[in-house]
């Protein structure tokens, strides 16, 4: 018996399909798909939730400090002569980061293994790059969804039958985040 579903694909296509799909899931909630590829989906989603579920409060927060441009008021950097050249005026500011753990650095760079990059493009611009934005679900992970499950000992995912496709007949589901 294997130990996971072919779902009629080479070893390359099924990997990025379930990539896709369980990074949809996360992003979104909920996808219908079949009941065979939601199973597969379902294993990838509840390891990923219960690492950051593990993960979530191993963290320090550290300040730093960093050079920031100088900005005017039409947001366009300062700039002063020095010696007779054009040069940034820059100032410090000091900041509190979260710095993550190895433990976690690690269960987020599993995360990022399993999962592809999210663009968010707004309504208004659909089909342009400009004010297009990148969703780091990691974070999303992390701050949103473990906390959401921390007292919850798996189960995180639920698959409700919705009835056969009209196409081919497959089982159609409602696989989501509970």
């Amino acid at each position: 018996m294997a130990g996971y579903r072919k779902l009629g694909r080479t070893s390359s296509q099924r990997k990025a399909l379930l990539r896709i799909q369980a990074t949809n899931l996360l992003y979104h909630g909920k996808i219908v798909t079949t009941e065979a590829r939601a199973k597969e989906v379902r294993k990838i989603v509840e390891s990923l939730i219960a690492l950051a579920v593990k993960e979530k409060d191993n963290f320090e927060t550290v300040k730093v400090t960093a050079k920031v441009a100088r900005k005017d008021a039409d947001g366009k950097r300062v700039k002063e002569v020095v010696d007779g050249k054009k040069v940034t005026v820059y100032d410090e500011v000091e900041k509190e980061i979260k710095k993550d753990m190895p433990s976690r650095l690690h269960a987020r760079r599993q995360m990022v293994k399993a999962l592809y990059d999210v663009t968010e493009v707004p309504t208004a611009a659909a089909g342009k790059k400009k004010n297009t934005k990148k969703v780091d679900l990691t974070n999303k992970l992390f701050n949103e969804i473990a906390p959401k499950y921390a007292s919850r000992n798996g189960g995180y995912t639920r698959i409700i039958k919705i009835g056969q496709r009209k196409g081919d007949g497959a089982m159609a589901v409602l696989i989501e985040l509970v």
